[in-house]
């Protein structure tokens, strides 16, 4: 007899997004994404990180890793909505989960240290251990998960460890907390070579975020509708 699916979970408040919420459209699951809170425990701790920033991709564009081919590496972009696909990005780890349709996937771009009563100061104490600056002293906790890699660095997520893999209730799931924010900006994604689709809107940032994501994209010289566009929750709700 299957485990009943209440007592399996970490602690009886826990929402662990399921695999029906990553079983659709990756813009929808990248705009959907952004306010749950990844956690991820390590050494008894649960590390936590609300996601701020997420950029989607698919199979039939030319910035993904799936339009280059299947390869056992990227095996995990080409299952169902809900597998964890990690690789790494100029030397290190950054978090993918498959969305609907084989190729298609969100990246985890920024995301924003977390703490409550299941993931408390102690947690956050120890993602800055993880993730130092430069100089080894702590780093600021607005910058400590502010780029793909920064962020699994604090969360203490490996690629060898969790490409591939499913979501474990025990070890590494998405709670949903219900937050949900107010205005969400969307974008063109980071790092695209020319040529490669670098013009698609792809990208997702909460608004109240902004100036803590990879590259703000309300900083100076970026014009609405030239740059971006602002949806508020109604909106990309129904987008």
């Amino acid at each position: 007899m299957p485990d009943d699916p209440i007592l399996s979970l970490p602690w009886p408040q826990a929402r662990p997004l399921d695999d029906g919420f990553f079983q659709r459209d990756a813009q929808c699951v990248a705009r959907e994404l952004l306010g749950k809170v990844i956690r991820h425990r390590v050494n008894g701790l649960w590390l936590a990180a609300r996601i701020i920033e997420t950029e989607a991709y698919y199979l039939a564009e030319k910035g993904s890793h799936a339009s280059l081919g299947y390869t056992e590496k990227r095996r995990a972009l080409f299952l169902p909505g809900g597998h964890i696909y990690m690789y790494y990005a100029r030397g290190g780890d950054s978090l993918n989960f498959s969305a609907e349709g084989p190729g298609n996937a969100v990246l985890i771009k920024a995301a924003s240290p977390w703490q409550d009563l299941h993931s408390p100061a102690a947690t956050v104490l120890a993602m800055q251990r993880n993730n130092p600056s430069a100089q080894g002293q702590p780093r600021p906790l607005e910058r400590l998960c502010s780029g793909q890699t920064l962020l699994c660095r604090a969360l203490g997520l490996k690629v060898p460890e969790w490409n591939g893999q499913r979501f474990d209730q025990q070890r590494l799931f998405v709670d949903d907390l219900g937050l949900r924010p107010p205005v969400i900006i969307q974008t063109t994604r980071l790092g695209i070579p020319a040529g490669r689709d670098e013009h698609l809107p792809y990208r997702f940032v909460d608004a109240a975020f902004a100036r803590h994501c990879t590259r703000n994209p309300l900083r100076r010289g970026q014009l609405e509708g030239r740059d971006y566009q602002r949806l508020t929750a109604e909106e990309h709700l129904h987008a």
